[in-house]
């Protein structure tokens, strides 16, 4: 995995400097620190860093350039079927390297852009014809790999970070509408971003841009139109037929690879398959020290002992946890509040010091319904017994928001949460249960004009535009996850925090085979009334201990709401939140916001108010880095 930034210029007075392309590039190091380079040309600059993972040779250094140097590419990702497209394509031609970046950039010049369609991976990449001054700039399908761009009438700039583009001249001015979605889902959703006229292009796109004309073209979308009718028994051994040859592709490496091992469903199978190819696997886990709530790893274990592999337990205490939250503050680039990121950080921290490449199971729970609002969904729109027996309950329910502090108090929080949608549609719900804070909660605390919120809630609704009125089944339900949640914060959260320590994060259940075949079956194949994930574990019941196929879901979380009172206390007081500062801003409503400070010192702990807090602090955070002088 890399990074990669350009600039192409519509206006001949522009200064290319080399300048400008060495701090965009200084900015991307750690994604790729083993290389990089730059190529300039009359109107375009473009730069790479390369984290070496296939073909380690500086035969694979970029920008490439094809033998003729008339076409030349930069590229962040991974294509798992490059042998096989080098077979079926371009089976004639005398390649200079082993890499997957040579076979694109010869494949691109023999079918064009219809090599977004036949590339199974992820990517963001940029292509350029020197002849036909032509540049081609693409995304992965699903959103795995992020790309930002800006374009204005002298122009167009991109990089797979936001702090690599604004390197170049870009105004930074706040998109307040993107904030008032981020403080209720804790990211920013594309194609927007927290700045006003800098985008993210969005999965299953690539731009085009020729002389002065900027296009945007969608190559790929989930077909949600056909139905696959197979029968279940046909369907569980293709879903494991599919998993499974997922899994060896993207074992291909010139590096050590390993695994994340949670003792989750999802990374017990990725483990489980990965050890038929690879003898004495490297897998890791994390477990948390001051909360054995939130701690995993004996499941983990079990995992590790079945299939024999170099298990690697990372624990960690608060203080421990502490000291990483102001490395995640310092890399993220944009306000992005899921607080799993921390140790997904600390994990892949930990986890590069021993490989370059480890495979996980993100994108499984999206896929096959697997989160707590899934659950939700479905007993709501089936009516189901636990339906009406929480309405009758409603109102003891109300008195008790719980906390994701303890397992009894998770519970509370959760039915809680259940009772405050029952009476929704199904578009009110669905965004209701994306989001961490309800609109009506932040309009207490920020002091936005009614436009912004509008537009905000108009964003909204169009993240919601698969979801039906009158549906039984959560596939509609399951299309908007792959849409809005998987991209925006699963898949850019594991980006970022694996880049961030030069890590290649892999995950076979984002393959667009497996994709397109679980999309089209029934919702039923994945959710019914007992159990969730059905056909993915009954596909692989033969690989898992009951003790893992029975386990509920856990989310990824650490409780920060003690480290807000204690470790944080002078940060929120007498710097992120600090009176004169907040007036000054004049962003939030300080009279709510000291409000506030009281509870999280006093120790409260209600509902979600812990990612309510953090969205606030990462904020401040990114505020006083970029906009403070």
């Amino acid at each position: 995995m890399c990074g990669i930034t350009g600039i192409y210029s519509f206006n001949e007075d522009i200064e290319l400097s080399k300048s400008n392309l060495t701090q965009s590039l200084n900015e991307l190091t750690k994604r790729g620190p083993d290389s990089n380079g730059y190529a300039f040309f009359h109107n375009l600059a473009l730069g790479h860093c390369r984290l070496s993972i296939i073909d380690t040779s500086s035969n694979a250094s970029q920008p490439f350039f094809d033998e003729t140097r008339d076409y030349v590419i930069v590229y962040n990702g991974e294509c798992f079927n490059y042998k096989e497209l080098q077979q079926q394509y371009l089976s004639h031609y005398d390649f200079t390297s082993s890499s997957d970046t040579e076979v694109i950039l010869q494949l691109y010049k023999k079918i064009g852009v219809d090599i977004f369609n036949v590339m199974n991976g992820f990517w963001s990449l940029a292509i350029y014809d020197i002849r036909n001054n032509k540049l081609i700039i693409s995304r992965d399908r699903y959103g795995e790999k992020p790309l930002y761009y800006y374009n204005s009438n002298d122009f167009f700039a991109f990089a797979s970070e936001l702090k690599s583009l604004l390197k170049y001249p870009i105004p930074k001015e706040i998109d307040y509408s993107s904030l008032y979605t981020y403080f209720q889902l804790t990211y920013i959703p594309a194609p927007n971003s927290i700045l006003k006229n800098v985008f993210k292009l969005n999965p299953g796109h690539f731009i085009e841009i020729k002389d002065d004309d900027v296009k945007i073209n969608r190559y790929y979308q989930i077909d949600k139109t056909k139905q696959n009718k197979s029968d279940y028994d046909t369907a569980k051994n293709e879903v494991r037929n599919i998993l499974e040859k997922a899994v060896e592709q993207r074992l291909i490496a010139d590096v050590p690879i390993g695994t994340f091992l949670s003792g989750g469903i999802d990374s017990s199978i990725v483990t489980a398959l990965a050890s038929k190819h690879i003898k004495n696997l490297n897998t890791f886990s994390i477990g948390f020290s001051n909360n054995k709530y939130f701690d995993e790893t004996s499941f983990a274990e079990i995992i590790a002992k079945k299939y024999n592999t170099n298990h690697t337990v990372i624990t960690v205490n608060d203080e421990e946890i502490y000291e990483n939250i102001f490395n995640v503050l310092d890399y993220i680039d944009e306000p992005f509040a899921d607080s799993s990121a921390i140790p997904l950080y600390i994990l892949s921290k930990n986890v590069s010091k021993h490989i370059k490449v480890a495979l996980s199971g993100d994108g499984a729970d999206e896929l096959f319904a697997g989160y707590n609002k899934h659950r939700a969904e479905y007993i709501i729109r089936n009516k189901s017994s636990k339906y009406h027996i929480i309405k009758l309950l409603a109102p003891l329910f109300n008195k008790f928001k719980g906390n994701r502090n303890t397992k009894s108090g998770d519970f509370l929080r959760k039915i809680s949460k259940f009772n405050n949608i029952l009476s929704t549609n199904n578009v009110e719900r669905y965004l209701k249960l994306c989001s961490f804070t309800d609109a009506s909660y932040v309009n207490c605390f920020v002091l936005l004009d009614s436009n912004y919120k509008l537009e905000s809630n108009e964003r909204m609704i169009k993240y919601a535009k698969d979801i039906k009125d009158k549906e039984l089944g959560l596939n509609d339900f399951l299309l908007a996850d792959m849409k809005l949640v998987l991209p925006n914060d699963m898949l850019y959260k594991v980006d970022m925090m694996s880049m961030a320590n030069s890590l290649e994060v892999r995950s076979p259940f984002m393959d667009y085979n497996l994709i397109d075949y679980v999309n089209r079956l029934p919702s039923s194949y994945k959710i019914n009334s007992s159990t969730q994930k059905l056909i993915l574990k009954d596909s692989c019941k033969d690989l898992l201990p009951r003790d893992i196929l029975k386990r509920s879901k856990h989310g990824f979380e650490i409780p920060l709401l003690n480290m807000f009172a204690k470790n944080f206390k002078s940060v929120i007081e007498d710097n992120l939140l600090e009176k004169e500062f907040i007036i000054n801003q004049g962003i939030f409503d300080y009279g709510s916001i000291s409000k506030l400070k009281e509870s999280i010192f006093n120790g409260q702990s209600n509902g979600d108010l812990q990612s309510f807090v953090w969205s606030i602090i990462v904020f401040q955070y990114w505020w006083k880095k970029y906009f403070e002088l």
